[in-house]
């Protein structure tokens, strides 16, 4: 009896030896293995994107390059526009016939092509006086002259300080001198002085029997040559000063007038 009390012991005894055996073997680590480690990303920072003011290399934005190459601004308009009155000084055979002080007045544009070059193109009026003793060789009581005058010039900008310049023009133009006689008696088919010789109505040497040698008209063509100096004012625009040599020829006639103008050019 006894002899199987102890054999039953002993075999629970050894059922309950294998059971915590084995419940110890399933909680312990397998041998060898590592224990399980947290996964890169959690371990290390997210990496750091670049910014968005720099490109991946370290380079400013091409926006900024594109921006550093872009051209100057100009330092000088593409127009030019002037108007000025003034007064002439006569020379050659029409300071013979026209005295002077006759008044004139422009208005001009030019294309610029750069600070110092441009093309200007003028339209001038000029008032040519009749000197008294122009009137005693015409036998007329009283009469007026005058020019039209068109001129294409090249002109060169000559910039001198930052307020104060300077120009020179040339170029061919184009003169329409202009006039009538009042009160006249001279007689037609008469002989032709030095006057009516510049006046333009002796054709044959002598005064036209028609009698329209009271007016004149002729259309002439030749050059100028011309100089001024500006000074910049605040607004932005310039006032100029200006001399002008202005001569033309036809038919053994010429017209010479020298006008000074002062003007403002924007």
């Amino acid at each position: 009896m006894i002899g199987k009390f102890a054999t039953a012991s002993a075999q629970t005894l050894l059922i309950l030896t294998i059971l915590l055996t084995a419940k110890g073997f399933g909680q312990a680590p397998v041998t060898g293995e590592s224990p399980a480690t947290p996964a890169p990303e959690a371990q290390q920072p997210a990496t750091q994107q670049p910014s968005a003011a720099q490109s991946p290399n370290g380079q400013e934005p091409a926006e900024e390059q594109s921006s550093s190459r872009r051209k100057k601004p100009r330092n000088y308009k593409n127009w030019n526009y002037n108007v000025g009155l003034g007064a002439n000084v006569d020379s050659g055979t029409t300071k013979t016939y026209v005295r002077g002080g006759g008044y004139d007045g422009t208005v001009g544009v030019a294309r610029n092509v750069s600070k110092y070059l441009g093309l200007r193109g003028d339209f001038i009026f000029a008032d040519l006086p009749l000197r008294q003793s122009s009137l005693s060789l015409a036998q007329a009581g009283s009469g007026t002259s005058y020019l039209f005058a068109f001129t294409v010039d090249p002109i060169i900008n000559i910039p001198v300080t930052k307020v104060w310049g300077a120009y020179l023009l040339f170029g061919p133009g184009y003169y329409h001198r202009s006039g009538t006689l009042n009160s006249d008696t001279a007689v037609p088919g008469s002989s032709c002085n030095g006057f009516f010789e510049w006046w333009g109505a002796c054709p044959n040497v002598s005064i036209p029997l028609s009698g329209s040698f009271v007016h004149s008209s002729q259309n002439q063509f030749g050059y100028n040559l011309g100089a001024g100096v500006t000074r910049k004012v605040p607004s932005g625009a310039e006032i100029y000063a200006e001399f002008r040599l202005m001569h033309g020829s036809a038919n053994g006639t010429t017209t010479d007038v020298r006008p000074i103008t002062i003007g403002v050019r924007w």
